[in-house]
């Protein structure tokens, strides 16, 4: 709403209104910026060196300290002002809700509605633009918050598009199981229609990770980079992104494809199955399977069905998934599952089984034999093959969580896997697997440097809003990772230094 403003008791002047037609000015350090006005009645005269203004939003004072206003000149439209405002250079850290005012006598002054003079260094937007990573702005309908892990809530999803960038519609809910309870929130983004993003194949369906708990900011960007240099069929790509929810900077994420069934991802066609090992056990169709023993789970291995999906697989498909990981267990643990030909290398993938557990391994990934988002697929007819890889930040790379991974194997009697290494010939083929893999495995700390030099302003933002040290709340009062309470910096040393120790200890213990 236009306001004008009056000193004293006056006629009423020609000149009724002034309008900013920007609500923000954000000012470089020393330089200036531009901003344009109108006003009402384009005949009204006025001296542009003398009579416009600069004011205090709240009572009527001139501004002086911190920038000025320096330049007002006509426009070729009637009516429409370019104005120029420079900062002093005094501060870098002000913000100053401001009004134009046009003295149109010597008792009357017509004041704009308040917009915002900002510094640059000071302004939200343009500290999380200088990251340099790409801004995703996230904005749900009527400003609603999401609250839920079940109940999606309509939004707009704008993200970078080449040099401009594209608003898509979605509905958009929580994620996630401890992550989801901690403060900075995890989510699942639905696009009303598949639409490529950032580069990453076109999908409806996509995961925005809070990595709330990981001071390294990337745990799961390695861990995908690693699974990258395997033979696993697909691995989830990723891209690190600052999050902007309704108006506010949320922080560091990592956009990340979801594990779906999809010819770009996990390519099992239409009438393949997707499963998840989870000791949550919270999937829609899912079993026991009492086969094997899997470090402390009760009652046999717990698998679920991702795909089909739940409200669309029939029981005779439910049936045949839950047949064929019965019989290949059942071979598995049988007595002659060393055989070539009917043993457990006629129902599995054997290459896609070691360079899995070689990715957790190097990892220091407890969660294959927990387990813990542990994903298998299998056409009709064909074989059970592992992966993809997912969820790489609880305990990864770490000795807090896993002091055994100092100086032995993690995943060495993980499920399926303490059966396999029991037969000579797969312990060699692991060895001889993990020595074709090195040098290519020997790459990441250069990769790692260049994370921390990629990450190292967003990482600064995001703990300013988040404490990682607050994962304890979900560990017996214990820190997870045991670097949430360092520098980001000091994290990412500790974490190239673990891994760098990984592969020593993985090449020496098989």
């Amino acid at each position: 709403m236009l306001l004008s403003v009056s000193c004293h008791e006056s006629p009423k002047a020609a000149l009724l209104s002034v309008f900013v037609e920007q609500d923000r000015v954000v000012l470089p350090a020393g330089g200036s910026e531009s901003f344009y006005f109108s006003v009402e009645e384009p005949e009204a005269a006025f001296d542009l060196d003398k009579d416009v203004v600069l004011y205090l939003a709240k009572g009527q004072t001139l501004l002086s300290t911190d920038f000025q206003l320096t330049v007002v000149e006509r426009t070729e439209t009637p009516g429409r002002y370019r104005a120029i405002i420079s900062d002093l250079g005094r501060r870098d850290d002000y913000e100053s809700a401001v009004r134009l005012g046009i003295r149109v006598s010597s008792l009357e002054i017509v004041l704009s509605p308040s917009f915002i003079c900002v510094a640059e260094n000071a302004d939200p937007a343009t500290r999380v633009r200088k990251t340099g990573l790409p801004v995703l702005y996230l904005d749900t309908e009527g400003g609603a918050a999401i609250r839920s892990k079940t109940d999606y809530v309509n939004a707009t999803f704008t993200v970078p598009d080449a040099d401009s960038t594209v608003s898509l519609a979605c509905q958009v809910r929580g994620r996630g199981n401890t992550t989801w309870t901690w403060p900075k929130k995890p989510y699942l983004v639905k696009l009303d229609k598949k639409a490529p993003l950032l580069g990453m194949p076109a999908h409806k369906r996509w995961i925005l990770l809070a990595n709330f708990m990981d001071r390294t900011m990337m745990r799961n960007l390695v861990a995908m980079k690693v699974s990258s240099l395997t033979s696993l069929d697909w691995t989830p790509r990723c891209q690190s992104v600052e999050l902007v929810l309704n108006g506010v900077h949320q922080g560091n994420y990592l956009l990340i494809e979801q594990v779906r069934v999809d010819k770009n991802r996990v390519n099992v066609g239409d009438d393949g199955y997707l499963i998840e090992s989870d000791f949550h056990y919270d999937n829609e169709v899912q079993w026991m399977d009492p086969h094997g023993r899997c470090n402390e789970m009760k009652g046999g291995i717990p698998f679920g069905i991702k795909n089909p999906d739940s409200d669309e697989i029939t029981p005779a498909q439910v049936q045949y998934a839950q047949d064929f990981i019965g019989e290949t267990a059942g071979i598995l643990y049988g007595a002659d599952f060393k055989d070539p030909e009917q043993g457990y290398a006629s129902r599995i993938d054997v290459a896609s089984f070691i360079d899995y557990w070689i990715v957790f391994e190097v990892m220091g990934n407890h969660e294959l034999g927990n387990p813990g988002s542990v994903f298998y697929h299998f056409k009709p007819g064909g074989k059970m093959t592992a992966g993809p890889c997912w969820d790489f930040d609880w305990g990864v790379l770490s000795y807090n969580y896993n002091p055994q991974a100092r100086t032995g194997l993690v995943n060495r009697n993980a499920c399926w896997y303490a059966r396999l290494f029991d037969d000579p010939a797969f312990q060699a083929q692991v060895r001889e697997r993990f020595r074709e893999l090195l040098p290519a495995l020997q790459t990441i700390p250069a990769y790692i440097d260049a994370l921390e030099k990629q990450l190292e302003r967003s990482a600064e933002l995001n703990f300013k809003l988040w404490n990682p040290a607050q994962d304890a709340s979900q560990n017996g009062g214990r820190i997870i990772n045991g670097d949430e309470n360092m520098s980001f910096h000091d994290a990412v040393n500790r974490l190239r230094t673990i891994y760098e120790e990984r592969l020593t200890v993985v090449r020496d213990n098989l």
